[in-house]
């Protein structure tokens, strides 16, 4: 597609969609507190939540993937409309539902559960799309794209704050559907381009050669313990409780030896159909994703709650740390094109890593107006991460299409749910109930509650009920234990881009050794005879 030919309207249709992704995004992390307080939630459901509004999207980027180029990328948004608009009429019904006898905790999962794959949907259609209308620039255009994230992000919570705190938390949700309503409009006005796997006469099964059998297993194995940890919240067993989600005893191996062998049988067949072990860079690249997503998107869903104490000394709420990296990150991917030119992808991700790690570190430990200093640090360091692994994997595996581009992506995705989000809140959980048992006992006795079940295992949370009974001076040392496992929280994000760092100067090396890093071109196929009417456009068997 030349430039005279691209249809700038469908870029910013695609930017716009981004944006109201991340708006859900923003406003659920500026009303969990809300939600908390009013249907009691612990800090490692909390997590949940957070967490299963981010997996799922793994499940509908993946699917529409394989079928994008069948029934079109307008059909597939228009799904992503509904799920957008579901999700904010049941979050918006929870008090009323929970009135009715419905447990609050499950409406905002299953609400968030819809939204998660509406926001699935949106990546499967406009990273490849972007990727097509600017396929000599991908990751400078894919870094503008994804700008579209943290402006939501900026924009979405200055309207949160902005209807402060004692506005009912249903008004910010509505938020949600300015950015859908115009994404919906706009989308049905714009002409979609041919994928650039098929207009390279590259087939379907060339492209699923590129993920291969290791690359369906890891991404089916997250998906299938996942899935088994919701089901055993239902109370459905696969093999035996697992232990990972398990408050008594199990069986470790049966439970194990289920869930590997469901996601093994799944890949074995991808493996079989493909004749694929899958490209190893492309392998590579998705565990290297799982860090990453966990240190931008799950630190991003607790930024808010770890930074509270410290900001509100400053006089500002605790969002405001994600907000202000979010518009460092908004500006800096505008110009993404340049630094990109001097550092090459591999580069800029290395150097990124290492700003994070600092950046990560010194909000652990920072206090007053040196918490601006080390967020600086931390927006800089996560600014650059997504867009430009997107970009490399659009410009190293274009015969992937839009299969190796999404998978990435809901690998991520899958990363932040399943352990990431869920992560940050148990580490908090565990740390105040081992230091409550190590320096205040009594008071550890009195306001700590039943054990609960997480992915992490079992957990003692504070019981929100013990602890208003408690007395202020209890109050305060209970106050001053959060505040801490908050910071230690940092802590252990940290150590993500620590590997990332490592990772990816390894790369920089295995690409040196081949002659430098090389975006792959692919060429346009001699075109074809035209299907018949009523023939498929596409062979899916070759």
């Amino acid at each position: 597609m030349s430039t005279g030919q691209r249809d700038m309207k469908l870029f910013w249709a695609c930017f716009i969609a981004l944006i109201a992704t991340s708006f859900g995004f923003i406003v659920r992390v500026s009303i969990m507190a809300d939600w908390a307080k009013q249907f009691g939630l612990s800090e490692t459901q909390k997590g949940e939540i957070f967490g299963v509004g981010l997996w799922p999207f793994a499940i509908s980027i993946v699917l529409f993937s394989l079928i994008i180029d069948k029934i079109g990328y307008k059909v597939a948004m228009g799904f992503a409309f509904v799920c957008h608009t579901a999700y904010m009429g049941i979050v918006i019904a929870a008090p009323s539902l929970v009135e009715s006898g419905m447990s609050g905790y499950w409406v905002l999962y299953i609400g968030s559960f819809i939204g998660a794959l509406g926001n699935g949907t949106v990546e499967a259609v406009i990273n490849p799309v972007v990727a097509t209308m600017f396929s000599k620039e991908k990751t400078k255009w894919l870094n503008i794209l994804h700008a579209g994230w943290p402006g939501g992000l900026v924009l979405g919570g200055i309207l949160a704050v902005a209807l402060g705190e004692g506005t009912d938390w249903r008004f910010k949700v509505g938020l949600v559907g300015l950015p859908v309503f115009i994404y919906g409009i706009l989308m049905l006005t714009c002409k979609f381009p041919v994928n650039e796997r098929v207009s390279a006469g590259v087939s379907f099964r060339d492209m699923l050669r590129e993920v291969g059998f290791f690359g369906a297993l890891l991404i089916n194995t997250l998906i299938v313990f996942e899935l088994a940890n919701v089901l055993a919240k239902f109370g459905v067993k696969l093999g035996g409780e697992a232990v990972l989600f398990s408050a008594g005893p199990v069986d470790v191996t049966e439970a194990m030896a289920v869930r590997f062998g469901i996601a093994g049988a799944l890949s074995l067949v991808f493996g079989i159909y493909t004749m694929s072990l899958g490209r190893f860079l492309f392998v590579f690249l998705m565990i290297l994703m799982m860090p990453l997503a966990i240190t931008e998107l799950g630190t991003d869903s607790w930024i808010g709650d770890l930074m509270t104490p410290e900001m509100k000394k400053l006089g500002m709420p605790g969002e405001a740390v994600l907000i202000y990296t979010s518009f460092i990150m908004m500006v800096l991917r505008f110009c993404a094109g340049p630094i990109v030119h001097k550092l090459s992808p591999l580069g800029l991700l290395a150097l990124s890593s290492a700003i994070a790690v600092a950046g990560l570190f010194s909000l652990s430990f920072a206090t007053g107006i040196v918490i601006l200093l080390a967020a600086t640090l931390y927006g800089i360091g996560k600014t650059f991460f997504w867009p430009t692994m997107l970009g490399v994997v659009a410009e190293q595996f274009p015969k992937g299409g839009a299969l190796t581009l999404n998978t990435i992506s809901g690998l991520g995705m899958l990363a932040v749910g399943i352990l990431g989000s869920p992560l940050l809140g148990n580490v908090q959980d565990k740390e105040v109930d081992k230091e409550l048992a190590a320096k205040h006992p009594a008071i550890h006795s009195k306001v700590m509650g039943e054990k609960k079940a997480s992915v992490f295992g079992e957990y003692k949370p504070l019981d929100e009920t013990k602890m208003n009974a408690a007395s202020d001076e209890e109050k305060a040392s209970i106050k001053e234990t959060q505040e801490a496992a908050k910071k230690n929280a940092l802590k252990t994000v940290a150590l993500f881009p620590v590997a990332m760092l490592i990772a990816y100067v390894l790369l920089i090396l295995y690409f040196a050794a081949r002659g430098g890093y090389k975006p792959v071109q692919l060429e346009a196929a001699t075109p074809e005879p035209r299907p018949q009417q009523g023939a498929p456009h596409e062979d899916w068997g070759k």
